[in-house]
């Protein structure tokens, strides 16, 4: 009984060595581009703060599309390598 618990110990160890890169690719890809739960702008308007890759035009795509085209740049900031940008989408 004492060899079968080792073998299945040696097998999860392995399952769980092989599937760490995958997790850690996997988190770093969902990281890349995040958006929070909405705040609210100083005239009520709900805003979203997205992040993306700094140097990049990800925030301003994300935001266009969820607004549908025009949005407020209510803040944007860069720190270690990530752009956010705070955004509420104007009125049609």
């Amino acid at each position: 009984m004492k060899r079968s618990q080792t073998s299945t110990a040696r097998v999860m160890h392995r399952v769980r060595g092989a599937a760490l890169p995958v997790v850690v690719a996997m988190a770093g890809a969902l990281a890349a581009c995040s958006s929070a739960p909405p705040l609210f702008a100083p005239d009520g308007r709900p805003t979203t703060l997205v992040q993306c890759p700094a140097g990049s035009d990800n925030c301003e795509q994300q935001a266009q599309a969820m607004c549908g085209g025009a949005f407020d740049a209510i803040r944007t900031t860069t720190q270690n390598g990530v752009r956010s940008l705070l955004y509420a989408c104007r009125g049609k």
